[in-house]
């Protein structure tokens, strides 16, 4: 017979694991079901090691920037000292005895496996047993990389993200499919640590649902870096040969290289859960879900089966949602059109709520303030690496801004003002009139504010030019 608890939350990654310790204090009995690691991607593979590494890499381009405005460095990267510090600090070896300890501490029942649904609110995890839930079950079971069906990539030793984060050493080359965020982040840190890189992206520019002013800061600061980039570019073939790996473009090109790292952005799996026993529709690909995140009677789910957005700080929100909502509470709907995010390359690309084209589609009466950072008090001090641009998307109508993109040094630092701004509905006077700390990248807001103030909605810096990140 099954074994009957309160909630069984089907994977353990940041948000579920989250989720169940939210439960457990509230005083349910709950069995955590997850197959691979507990924690998820975001401590062994993502969040928390590429920005290791990235720090990393930031720090080698700082003292390449030394000279001509400090004194004169020389700089030798040494990759073993990321590695280490990524498989010792990071990850602990990829093992997450520590997380289930601290699960089962807490008083949570763990099982390890993959679990499905075998009835509204029965689970069967292999060879485990079963789970009968008397409240319900929350399915938490996440994404993996997305790898395109390109003819002969099944033959490439092809890396994924998770490869590269575990990579003991520096391929000397790499082709980087993918010119979204996690492509562009890894690209440039693996060609400062002296690979000859190249990122090949469908779309015309890199990091295509940002803002194009955004895509041109970043082209520049990368061919600046020796990063060869071949925008609007498919792949329609694939072989390996020689230990090297080369892909066919459909601009009758090849590129060969080392190693190759798909970074083609995240796919669902919602194959072997069960969930049509529950009714659950997924011909979406995606579970469907309410304001308090539930998908049908007795079943909630969150984080990237949802289809939303997939970044840990919202599938943590989507975790105080749920538990809120089985602990009897009334939860806050998530307000998807204020979620910030942000690119950890160099410059940064940090962005909250709506593109100017998303505003424009939406038949929002748009007015755009656009500065370039250089021309910012504390960019212009900043000297060499200071190139960034400040972007505000405004609502004529009720004066609030709907979106805003911040791309520069320290841009996931300067955007939280304009995610605040944009969450909280500021009124645009209020934003202008406010003292701003002096001379801050934050500070910046207040002079595009300003300018816009004085302008005809829409101010366009006429200096504004990206130009390449690394002195010649």
């Amino acid at each position: 017979m099954p074994k009957e608890v309160d909630v069984v939350v089907l994977g353990l990654g940041t948000g579920g694991e989250d989720l169940a310790l939210q439960l457990l204090d509230g005083g349910l009995d709950v069995v955590g079901v997850e197959s691979q690691l507990v924690g998820g991607e975001c401590p062994y593979w993502a969040c928390i090691p590429t920005k290791m590494a990235i720090r990393a890499a930031n720090l080698l381009a700082e003292g390449r920037r030394i000279d001509g405005v400090a004194g004169r460095a020389q700089v030798t990267p040494d990759w073993s000292q990321v590695a280490g510090r990524i498989r010792q600090e990071a990850t602990g070896g990829w093992d997450d005895s520590a997380a289930v300890s601290r699960f089962e501490a807490r008083g949570g029942s763990f099982v390890r496996g993959r679990g499905r649904l075998d009835g509204p609110r029965t689970v069967v995890v292999d060879d485990a047993g079963s789970f009968t839930a008397r409240l319900g079950v929350v399915v938490a079971t996440g994404s993996q990389p997305n790898v395109p069906p390109i003819p002969g990539l099944d033959r490439i030793p092809y890396w994924t993200t998770r490869e590269a984060i575990a990579a003991e050493t520096v391929p000397k080359s790499l082709i980087v499919l993918g010119g979204g965020p996690v492509g562009c982040e890894l690209a440039q840190v693996f060609a400062r640590f002296g690979s000859e890189v190249s990122i090949v992206e469908g779309q015309s520019r890199l990091l295509p649902h940002d803002e194009p002013e955004a895509s041109e800061l970043l082209t520049a600061a990368f061919q600046g870096e020796g990063i060869g980039l071949h925008l609007g570019n498919r792949v329609t073939g694939a072989d390996h040969e020689d230990g090297r790996s080369r892909l066919y473009l459909d601009d009758d090109t090849s590129l060969t290289a080392d190693r190759v790292l798909i970074a083609a952005g995240r796919a669902v799996d919602l194959e072997d859960l069960g969930l049509e026993h529950a009714g659950i529709d997924t011909e979406r690909g995606h579970l469907e879900v309410d304001e308090r995140m539930r998908a049908g009677e007795g079943i909630w789910a969150m984080g990237d089966v949802t289809g939303k957005s997939m970044f840990t700080h919202v599938a943590l929100h989507q975790s105080s949602v749920i538990a809120t909502d089985i602990l009897g509470g009334d939860p806050d709907p998530i307000d998807y059109d204020s979620l910030p995010r942000v690119t950890f390359t160099d410059p940064e690309v940090a962005s909250v709520g709506l593109t100017e084209a998303q505003a424009r589609q939406r038949g929002i009466d748009t007015a755009v303030a656009v500065k370039n950072m250089s021309s910012t008090f504390r960019g212009w001090l900043h000297d060499t690496g200071q190139d960034g641009v400040i972007k505000l998307v405004i609502d004529r109508e009720r004066d609030v801004m709907v979106g805003g993109t911040v791309a520069g040094p320290n841009a996931g630092e300067t955007v939280g003002l304009v995610s605040l701004a944009v969450h909280e509905r500021v009124p645009i006077e209020a934003l202008r009139r406010m003292t701003y700390p002096f001379p801050t990248f934050h500070g910046g807001i207040g002079e595009v504010l300003g300018a816009y103030a004085r302008g005809t909605g829409t101010v366009i810096d006429p200096e504004y030019k990206a130009r390449a990140y690394l002195r010649a």
